[in-house]
């Protein structure tokens, strides 16, 4: 028995089907006071309802936006930004390591003055020369007399 398959085609997509994950909207402070400003104005029954059929909102959306206005939150009107917080320097922190470097330098120069020093002593040794002493402390010369 054979049978006969049809294959119909494939309709095309209309161009409203929705076909891509959905993204977060963000509201532009100057956005939000525009539409505060219009939903403020209306005075007839339905205004709201058709603003926000309009602007494709919430009622939510106003009454968050408003309560942000009257805190006086300018930034509770800006869209927050996602990810963790940047945490504040330690203000100590510059000058620990400006006195890092200072001592890193100071090691070095201290390190090539030793060196030099070596090879001084060594030199006197080979000519046969005496170098003179440096007393320690002026403290322990005066306890020993």
């Amino acid at each position: 028995m054979t049978t006969s398959s049809t294959h119909l085609p494939v309709p095309p997509r209309s161009p409203t089907e929705v076909t891509s994950k959905a993204k977060r909207r963000r509201f532009t402070a100057e956005k939000k006071r525009k539409i505060l400003q219009e939903a403020d104005a209306c005075t007839e029954p339905g205004q709201i309802g058709a603003l926000l059929r309009r602007e494709g909102l919430y009622s939510s959306h106003l009454v968050t936006w408003r309560a942000a206005r009257e805190r006086g939150e300018l930034a509770g009107l800006e869209p927050k930004k996602r990810g963790p917080k940047a945490r504040e320097p330690n203000p100590l922190a510059k000058e620990l390591a400006a006195r890092e470097r200072e001592n890193a330098h100071l090691k070095a120069e201290n390190a090539k003055l030793q060196l030099i020093c070596e090879v001084q002593k060594k030199i006197s040794q080979l000519l046969g020369v005496t170098l003179p002493t440096i007393p320690e402390d002026d403290e322990s010369t005066k306890e020993s007399s």
